[in-house]
């Protein structure tokens, strides 16, 4: 009997110092997981936006951005910088223009905030209204 309790108590201080060990290695490397989110969210092959009036590519590169958030698990923290990742062109800097304007004394931005940003500025409220109208004439017709 004491060999057993023996041996589950050695099982339980091996997965003790497994799961410190697996701590401290985070630890000294705080970026790594950063690195591993970017890594994943790129396995998923999502797609980048280069800018320019595209109102429906926008809207489609959000959307497709989002499931991939949606599959990932993503917190609210990281779709910012992820989202972010994959602009491209005027896309990408229209976003640090608007990243400096947005964040101005260290706030953060979070993804609703990068949403409304970036739908003020590919999906203008012109096409937005166009969109409610066609929207509104299906439904009655």
């Amino acid at each position: 009997m004491q060999r057993i309790i023996a041996a589950r108590t050695n099982a339980q201080i091996a997965e003790a110092l497994a799961t410190m060990a697996n701590i401290m290695a985070r630890d000294n490397h705080p970026g790594r997981e950063d690195e591993a989110r970017l890594e994943q969210f790129m396995k998923h092959k999502p797609p980048t936006f280069t800018g320019g009036y595209n109102p429906e590519g926008a809207v489609n590169w959000l959307e497709e951005v989002e499931i991939i958030f949606e599959a990932m698990g993503c917190s609210e923290e990281n779709k910012t910088t992820l989202g972010a990742y994959v602009l491209m062109e005027e896309a990408n800097h229209w976003w640090k223009n608007a990243k400096q304007r947005i964040g101005a004394g260290g706030a953060m931005i979070t993804w609703e905030m990068f949403k409304r940003e970036f739908l003020m500025k590919y999906f203008p409220a012109d096409v937005r209204n166009r969109k409610v109208v066609e929207f509104m004439e299906l439904k009655q017709g």
